[in-house]
């Protein structure tokens, strides 16, 4: 296949998921072209099935020369890849068996509200903190990223900052509004999470966007600038509060975690986990468990009683807490979601059962 036959190739691919609204492209050898939509995988048949020499033209048509160095280098690269300026892929090209696999997904062009998102809008509270540490958890691929660019955007349109983000790749590119904003990308402006994070402190940045929080450093480096006047937002992939916090904690040596425990408590404000559920009619809506940091949680932490903070959430519903068995409940009493999808994402499918029979 000629350079100029994959770059078409590709294109008409991409062009395909974009219009039915896929969220990713997998390109695999002895496979068709497949994209995901709403969470499952749907084999292009009428596309031809690819061969190891297809994924090869087609992951070269897709890469700077930069690019395949690296892949070369490492055996796999991460970029974002701008398509026709119509719509953006986080791409990751890596080899297995020998051969080249490709895996897009999708980063909408518009950053969108949490209203739009379906999301509580009291996420927005967490915004008026100067300082302190915001996660969003759940899984690979459940709108974390989408949740804080939300936040992100909001904070831009409302309040005076300057805002730093260190992603990998970038994903959502946001118009600076009220804000001056920039935006490092990991590989490209800054050779790891922690190297730029440091360089925060040093950029008089008010608000932080980090992309993922993964190794200790980062996480300890993270947590000090919380302390110091930052807001701190990140993702991380945990499943609840209790694990989210036992993580981070657990991310450091043993003689550590005691003074780790205290300084989280403090520079905490909440954790918000998240999954996107199958939506009755089609595509997928979130379901959210909201914890937001108060002197019992912070209690609970100091203590090393993180399995207990499920029981502050129940109880907290006025503050703005939400269980995401609650928030699961929720969507099925409003004719969003099935009770059999429902079932597949809660914590605890007697309780969600017991919600709905009292409703």
């Amino acid at each position: 296949m000629s350079n100029t036959d994959s770059e078409q190739r590709i294109k008409n691919l991409l062009r395909m998921a974009a219009q039915q609204g896929a969220s990713d492209l997998h390109l695999v050898v002895g496979r068709y072209p497949t994209l995901r939509l709403d969470g499952k995988l749907y084999p292009l048949t009428q596309e031809s099935v690819l061969s190891a020499a297809d994924t090869q033209s087609l992951s070269e048509a897709l890469m700077s020369e930069e690019n395949k160095k690296k892949l070369t280098n490492e055996g796999q690269v991460d970029f974002s890849y701008n398509f026709e300026d119509k719509a953006r892929f986080r791409t990751n090209i890596f080899y297995q068996q020998g051969n080249l696999s490709v895996a897009m997904r999708m980063v909408s062009g518009t950053v969108r509200t949490l209203e739009e998102l379906n999301v509580p809008s009291t996420l927005y509270d967490f915004t008026k903190n100067a300082q302190g540490l915001l996660l969003v958890t759940g899984p690979v691929g459940h709108g974390k990223s989408t949740t804080l660019s939300a936040l992100i955007d909001f904070i831009n349109h409302n309040q005076d900052k300057h805002i730093i983000t260190v992603e990998d790749p970038i994903e959502y590119i946001y118009e600076q509004d009220r804000c001056i904003i920039n935006q490092r990308e990991v590989g490209r402006d800054t050779k790891t999470f922690a190297e730029g994070l440091r360089s925060v402190f040093r950029e008089d940045a008010n608000v932080v966007l980090i992309g993922e929080l993964r190794d200790l450093e980062t996480i300890s480096t993270a947590m000090t600038a919380a302390e110091t006047g930052h807001l701190i937002l990140a993702t991380l992939h945990t499943n609840d509060t209790s694990q989210t916090v036992d993580r981070i904690i657990d991310v450091f040596p043993a003689h550590q975690q005691n003074q780790v425990r205290s300084q989280l408590a403090s520079v905490l404000l909440g954790v918000v986990s998240q999954r996107l559920v199958p939506r009755i009619g089609g595509g997928r809506i979130p379901a959210m468990e909201v914890m937001m940091n108060n002197h019992a949680v912070e209690n609970l932490i100091r203590e090393n009683k993180s399995y207990q903070i499920d029981s502050v959430i129940e109880t907290n519903l006025r503050e703005g807490m939400v269980s995401l068995d609650k928030s699961l409940a929720d969507l099925i009493q409003r004719g969003l979601i099935t009770m059999d999808d429902a079932l597949v994402y809660a914590k605890n499918q007697e309780y969600l059962q017991m919600l709905i029979s009292k409703r």
